[in-house]
């Protein structure tokens, strides 16, 4: 492998992948004191009159300094105002506050929505910036449906609509187990963002009844990464493991990896490879070597699609990656104030167990403030997606 071969295809792959992945990255950034730490069991939110307009707020990055966020903010608010036209007998009084990508802003703004009489937050999109709203309006007794995808700002009022490391490491272990593969080892960035997804792959074999077959970390650079590429693929070999999970995404360490690690003996065709991100992203990974008979998580196509294709007949434009978590928190809300409950907005009502039709599948929230999302078992066969198994369309007692 040349040097030059993979620079260039990581800068393809960057172009290609960027608008997905730098969005998942604006989720992500951005750990801090987590307001989960105090009343995780204790039931959260404000009750209402089901039979009287619920007034919501929307927290959308717009107003900050970064001309990304603008076009982001105008997708989730489209989304939030299309979930509401397709209820059926519920009134939603949205009201729209920009919060930028500041935490202090957004803890600012999060109050002030109260004092105008929210009675549960949609939002906000950054992990900092969703962890201060909930801290400031904890003491008001109000829910926030993040967008985040951080799990360590989850908890207490504050709940993430995000797809997480953790359910997508489960969903694929549990699938890699019932295939035979028993030993897993651990491939990882040296980064934040690589860290968190180790220890979610760890606890997801873990639970799964597997067992974690070495972990191996390399630098986030080209030149690291190919010095790493021989002492992970010996750490894997070395113990055992009958497949190995990447952290590595599309934008920039998967490209490398996936053709470092084959050459550095690891054969997909004898230890299999499992992604913890989406290598659909940028259709140029489907042609790396490690990647020819792996495992990744999909959402359920079908309903991305449709969901997709109403925004743009409505929009005359593609929705914004994320722009489905603001639907899905309005057909959330939308659903449990159709049921007459006064207790709708609680976290009582949010957990219920058989969940909410989203618009990528079915999804739940859970009393720990993270959420399950059915997803769907994809490969690589051909230079081509494969769906191996389809996301489920609802929770039945395998997923309880």
């Amino acid at each position: 492998m040349t040097a030059a071969a993979p620079s260039l295809m990581t800068s393809r792959l960057r172009r290609a992948a960027a608008y997905v992945t730098a969005t998942v990255g604006l989720m992500w950034m951005g750990a801090c004191v987590p307001v989960g730490t105090v009343g995780m069991t204790q039931d959260t939110g404000q009750t209402i009159d089901a039979s009287a307009p619920v007034q919501v707020a929307l927290l959308v990055p717009g107003g900050s300094t970064q001309g990304a966020n603008q076009a982001i903010a105008s997708s989730l608010e489209n989304a939030a105002r299309m979930a509401i036209s397709d209820l059926d007998g519920v009134s939603i009084d949205l009201r729209v506050y920009n919060s930028g990508s500041d935490s202090a802003q957004a803890a600012a703004v999060a109050t002030r929505a109260v004092d105008e009489g929210a009675k549960i937050i949609l939002g906000p999109l950054f992990a900092d910036a969703a962890n201060a709203a909930g801290v400031a309006v904890a003491p008001r007794n109000v829910n926030v449906l993040a967008f985040s995808n951080n799990t360590t700002i989850a908890g207490g009022n504050v709940f993430v609509l995000g797809a997480t490391f953790e359910n997508t490491a489960d969903r694929l272990v549990r699938y890699a187990s019932g295939q035979g593969i028993s030993r897993i080892g651990i491939v990882h960035g040296d980064d934040l963002a690589g860290q968190v997804g180790r220890d979610a792959i760890a606890r997801a074999v873990q639970a799964n009844g597997a067992s974690v077959a070495g972990i191996a970390s390399y630098p986030l650079s080209q030149q690291g990464i190919t010095a790493s590429a021989g002492q992970v693929a010996a750490t894997v070999k070395s113990n055992g493991a009958d497949a190995v999970f990447l952290t590595a995404g599309v934008n920039a360490d998967l490209p490398l990896l996936a053709t470092a690690l084959p050459e550095a003996g690891i054969n997909p065709a004898d230890t299999r490879y499992l992604g913890l991100t989406r290598w659909d992203a940028a259709p140029q990974a489907l042609a790396l070597p490690g990647l020819q008979g792996g495992l990744f998580a999909v959402p359920d196509r079908a309903m991305s699609s449709n969901f997709e294709a109403r925004y743009s007949s409505v929009y005359g434009g593609q929705p914004h990656p994320l722009a489905g978590l603001a639907y899905d928190g309005i057909a959330a809300i939308g659903a449990l104030v159709a049921q007459g409950r006064s207790d709708a907005l609680t976290k009582a009502a949010l957990t219920q167990r058989q969940g909410f039709m989203g618009t990528s599948g079915v999804f739940r929230l859970r009393a720990d403030g993270t959420n399950e999302r059915a997803l769907s078992v994809a490969t690589v066969r051909n230079n081509a997606v494969v769906i191996l198994e389809n996301a489920p369309r609802s929770f039945g007692r395998a997923g309880s």
